[in-house]
């Protein structure tokens, strides 16, 4: 029997995140959210001033700066606290007040954007010249009335606001579902010994050089799945319903249209993705041809995605060789930004291995204060290292804009949010190629590369497709059955996978266990930001420090100007299809590279 998953409580310290840094308590947090809770009152002296008043207005921005950087660090400490164990009834009790508090910090401002909206620009001018300060708020300001054709009345917005907590419903019921209650059985290798089957789990089984684990550990999880498959399928309708209830209530024509229009990204970026994919699928063809050939099976299945092509390349990478590696690889970018890489392997910045009950996947926490967290599930080999690369490349860009950024502008939009997590998988990639000449290590990192690019470009652009196919059925008051969402899956996973891959019928259930389809159009910023990322570390590479230098204004960035303008400051327009080409490019050249590897004797 393969070693049981240890309990939280077995966790050493150091490896789990010293969560003291945002409250020394718990209790501290309760006191601190009553506290929250009741300045938020102080919201009410400014309604019906904002217009009128340009005390008043700067009055109202600095009071939401103090307690935006409260409430995040209430959502932070009760995210971090339930996402360690899931099963805790305390924590996740804990995460319900503090989604409670945020949501009742946006209905005590609910009255701000109509309001602010409604000045007329000459006034707002005014505003500016009378209380200079106020120009520290000019970008968050112009943002609010560029929205302002989607903005409803102040008592709607309250209204709206206050639904924001049953909004997270479907999200939540599936996060707890797929990381609490579904259980899987142990599944058997060639030689008989079972091994633990969880959402965590798969993939390392996946990756085993035994065909039969493989096997059986894919059809296993995904007919425990086909058990839920209606539960699933219904959190799903219901939060496409609710994304359909927000856009049209908003005036928005569709949900895509309403989620991109709060990043200021055109959906045309959108659709264009999709589109030079679609063009682009014969070089996928031509890897999945060129898998099934290295691995030597007549027929490639669905279970045979993962598994390294190269035996050298499953070997075992402590969490200490990790980050050695990992700040030898990014060292490029400047000691400034190793210190603060240091400064959070240092300060237990990072939740490190899987506990019974712990979230699944990897992450870095959306609040910046006092610094990020990120949360692993390291399982001590080469895409543990680097996840650790990419989470802190997330953490980082929020700890450089933390720093640079008045509170207004520190946080940056989704749409550049993949940018320099990729670019550090990138750099770390480039940086171990270079240290070897070694012709089977070699095609390990050439074959995770491969991978790295159908996972984040080819793979996320499905999603996105299957995303899109779920909103426009939505916006057309069709349900969202398991039956439908089976034969599109399983649709889409034959257009993208091609000819020489058997697309096995489970794999029509993978849509079920996806957090991501819960992010509001949220994946297809893996596909831009890793194209992005990949134009940003070929000019860091060549140019050195002036790009590394355009790199950490970008960076520093925040939200103080719209994102496609931000990727303008490191050298690439998203407005073009130049860095999507570009990536899908490179990839065809490391196709190349590793068919000539493969054939060298």
């Amino acid at each position: 029997m393969a070693e049981k998953i240890k309990k939280r409580k077995e966790i050493p310290e150091e490896f789990k995140w010293d969560l003291s840094a945002i409250f020394t308590s718990d209790e501290a947090w309760e006191k601190e959210c009553e506290t929250v809770r009741r300045d938020l009152e102080k919201y009410s002296a400014f309604k019906g001033k904002l217009g009128t008043d340009p005390e008043a207005l700067l009055a109202f921005f600095k009071l939401s700066d103090d307690l935006n950087v409260r409430v995040s660090k209430i959502y932070g400490y009760a995210s971090c606290s339930s996402d360690g164990d899931t099963a805790d009834g305390y924590y996740q009790n804990m995460r319900s007040k503090a989604v409670s508090v945020a949501v009742a910090a946006n209905a005590a401002t609910s009255f701000a954007t109509p309001e602010i909206t409604a000045i007329p620009s000459d006034v707002l001018e005014r505003f500016f010249k009378e209380e200079p300060e106020l120009k520290t708020y000019r970008r968050p300001i112009e943002y609010r009335r560029k929205m302002s054709e989607h903005v409803l009345s102040a008592e709607c917005e309250k209204i709206l606001s206050e639904a924001g907590e049953m909004a997270r419903g479907p999200e939540q019921i599936a996060s707890v579902f797929r990381d609490a209650d579904i259980r899987f059985p142990d599944v058997k290798d060639k030689n008989g010994e079972e091994h633990e089957l969880t959402g965590e789990t798969l993939v390392p089984l996946l990756q085993s050089e035994d065909r039969v684990l493989r096997e059986n550990a894919f059809c296993e999880f995904y007919k425990t799945y086909r058990g839920f498959r209606n539960t699933v399928a219904s959190t799903l309708d219901a939060n496409f319903k609710t994304l359909v209830f927000f856009a049209k209530t908003r005036k928005y024509e569709t949900t895509l249209d309403a989620a991109l229009s709060d990043t200021e990204v055109p959906a045309s970026v959108y659709r264009n993705l999709i589109s030079s994919v679609h063009a682009n699928l014969d070089k996928m063809y031509r890897y999945v041809s060129l898998r099934r050939k290295m691995l030597g099976v007549d027929e490639l299945h669905m279970y045979d995605v993962y598994v390294p092509l190269v035996a050298e390349s499953s070997r075992k990478i402590s969490f200490e060789e990790a980050k050695t590696t990992v700040l030898d690889a990014l060292s490029v970018l400047g000691e400034d930004y190793t210190d603060m890489l240091k400064e959070g392997f240092r300060d237990r910045w990072i939740d490190v291995y899987q506990n019974v009950g712990k979230r699944g996947g990897a992450y870095s926490s959306g609040s910046p204060y006092p610094h990020p967290y990120v949360l692993l599930n390291h399982t001590d080999d080469l895409e543990s290292m680097f996840t650790l690369a990419y989470e802190m490349g997330h953490a980082l860009h929020s700890y450089y804009s933390l720093k640079n950024q008045p509170v207004c502008t520190n946080e940056y939009v989704i749409f550049v949010a993949e940018v320099a997590s990729t670019c550090n998988e990138i750099l770390l990639m480039r940086h171990l190629l270079s240290k070897t000449d070694d012709k089977k290590e070699r095609m390990a990192l050439v074959n995770h590369f491969l991978d790295s690019f159908k996972g984040t470009v080819f793979r996320q652009t499905m999603f996105a497709e299957f995303e899109l196919f779920m909103g426009e059925k939505a916006e057309a008051g069709e349900a969202l059955t398991a039956d439908l969402l089976d034969g599109k899956y399983l649709e889409l996973n034959k257009l993208y996978f091609g000819p020489d891959m058997i697309s096995d019928d489970g794999i029509a259930l993978e849509w079920a266990r996806i957090p991501h389809f819960f992010y509001n159009y949220y994946v297809f910023q893996y596909a831009t930001g890793f194209s992005a990322a990949a134009a940003i570390a070929e000019r860091i590479l060549k140019e050195g420090k002036p790009a590394v230098d355009d790199y950490k204004r970008f960076l520093s960035g925040g939200f103080s100007a719209d994102p496609v303008s931000l990727l303008k400051i490191a050298g690439v327009d998203m407005s073009t299809p130049a860095p999507v080409d570009s990536a899908l490019s490179l990839f065809g050249d490391l196709v190349d590279e590793m068919e000539r590897l493969a054939s060298e004797k």
